[in-house]
């Protein structure tokens, strides 16, 4: 008997473990749920991957980033290199893919954003409401966290500029 009970609560357990504890909720729910900020009207009638935002500079360790009026090449190189190699698995420029185009995306974000976005996603995605919309809007897939230096988000961003 005490073997049936004992099967009876491994198998409870299990389930509680393998459901995530939310409840039966998925991962977008639960973060629309963990969400402080509701979205202005302008938000929730504009796509995330749609809306300009370039007064957010998000949140990570980038606070100011002034770009010169010149585009530096070297750094376009390397930019669209790592890109290539790094994120283009889920992003592609010139069209919606897994994750949303980069093209255009200096017209929608300031350039600390996108640099804390290439950072520290997983950050952006728990405190920043447009990267909390993105990862709704594009069904949870979340950005993987690729490890970059400042630099190498600093050359990837100039890429950007000439999408």
């Amino acid at each position: 008997m005490k073997g049936i009970y004992a099967i009876a609560f491994l198998s409870a357990l299990m389930f509680t473990a393998c459901s995530g504890g939310g409840g039966g909720k998925s991962k977008i729910d639960q973060i629309k749920e963990q969400s402080k900020m509701e979205p202005t009207e302008a938000e929730s009638n504009v796509p995330a991957s749609e809306r300009i935002t370039l007064d957010n500079k998000g949140v990570g360790p980038i606070k100011d980033l002034p770009l010169p009026e010149t585009i530096d090449q070297e750094m376009v190189e390397r930019g669209k290199t790592l890109f290539n190699t790094n994120c283009s698995a889920c992003h592609k420029v010139d069209k919606l893919f897994i994750c949303p185009s980069p093209k255009g995306i200096m017209q929608r974000r300031s350039p600390e954003w996108i640099m804390n976005m290439i950072l520290d996603p997983q950050l952006m995605v728990e405190q920043d409401r447009c990267a909390k919309d993105l990862l709704v809007e594009f069904n949870g897939a979340a950005m993987a966290n690729q490890n970059m230096t400042e630099e190498q988000a600093r050359d990837i961003l100039e890429y950007f500029r000439t999408l």
